[in-house]
């Protein structure tokens, strides 16, 4: 029996699907009065808790021999977010706590390519990079460097566990609305589209899932292993999404200045509308930051094989296209309590 906390969210439905595909039981970890749409039809155990609930977690351990840790508060929040850091580094403590009573064997840790130290002179980013919550650009970040070194200090203890770090996970089966998937619809939409001189390294979420099950079966002890896919440009991404859509749409390249100086009027803009910003100062930091990312020792140890970044957009369109966003009711903001 394999346990996934965040099994609702992006990666956590898709990594479901690959498991209960190779054979695997599988339970789900899913907050008390939430509909999972996400694992709606899936020969998958609900149990009602959350990672805050200690109880919870070890009834939902038991009997488990792997744990997939993927449960975790999503925040854009350039300054500190209390909650997101109770959920993600109390959530992991907790976690690993329960594993330790329960005598679950193994976990495999969701953590962030953005919780790692970024190298001078904009070097790759590789697994050399240490997590560093002191350099973080935001709180989710922060709170990842500080749950993955929480992992690392268990491992030293006698924990066996494997840190994953994946990049900007797009493609579908995104019933939450995924940062990436918000980017992906709003370019899906006639009219004006604006792009600012940036870029990610994505990876499709199938890819993602399955790196998790590599990571399981080949991670060695205490290691860290990032799942990248390629580098897009927000152009390159916009034109993309056009192109699978067939609908031409005239765009302007922002100046950094002026999307920072809008993106500081973000939060007062969604707390008029009761909606999620579009971007932040945070998000804008991050498609300007380094994002040449290696993936090669997780290709090289694991035997991942990413297929290219542009199809994975091509594909999150087409799955938005085939109505399952109206049939699964895909909220426009992201749930801020954990999943």
């Amino acid at each position: 029996m394999y346990l996934v906390t965040g099994a609702t969210g992006h990666i956590g439905n898709v990594l479901v699907r690959e498991l209960l595909a190779s054979g695997q039981c599988v339970r789900a970890l899913v907050r008390p009065g939430i509909m999972p749409l996400a694992l709606a039809g899936l020969d998958v155990e609900i149990i009602p808790g959350d990672v805050l609930d200690k109880d919870s977690l070890e009834r939902a351990m038991h009997g488990v021999s792997l744990v997939y840790h993927l449960a975790a508060r999503i925040s854009l929040a350039v300054g500190p977010d209390p909650e997101t850091e109770r959920v993600n580094l109390e959530g992991t403590h907790n976690v690993i706590a329960a594993m330790l009573r329960s005598g679950v064997s193994r976990l495999v840790y969701a953590s962030s390519v953005y919780a790692l130290r970024k190298p001078a002179n904009g070097a790759t980013i590789d697994e050399s990079q240490p997590f560093d919550a002191l350099q973080c650009q935001g709180a989710y970040d922060c709170s990842k460097a500080q749950a993955s070194l929480a992992v690392q200090s268990a491992v030293a203890n006698g924990l066996d566990a494997v840190i994953v770090c994946p990049t900007a996970v797009t493609g579908p089966y995104d019933f939450h609305n995924s940062e990436a998937g918000r980017a992906i619809r709003l370019y899906m939409q006639p009219g004006l589209k604006f792009t600012v001189n940036g870029a990610y390294d994505f990876i499709d979420v199938r890819d993602a899932a399955h790196g998790f099950i590599l990571a399981a079966m080949n991670g060695q002890r205490g290691e860290t292993y990032i799942l990248g896919g390629n580098r897009l440009t927000v152009r390159e991404v916009a034109q993309t999404v056009w192109q699978a859509t067939h609908r031409w749409h005239a765009y302007l390249e922002v100046p950094l200045w002026l999307a920072y100086w809008v993106a500081g009027l973000m939060p007062f803009y969604a707390e008029l509308t009761g909606s999620q910003p579009i971007f932040t100062r945070y998000s804008l930091d991050a498609i300007c930051s380094n994002s040449h990312i290696s993936h090669a020792r997780a290709s090289h140890e694991l035997g991942f094989q990413p297929r290219p970044a542009r199809q994975a957009v091509l594909d999150a369109v087409r799955w938005f296209q085939q109505g399952l966003a109206a049939d699964f009711h895909i909220p426009t903001t992201m749930p801020k309590a954990a999943v």
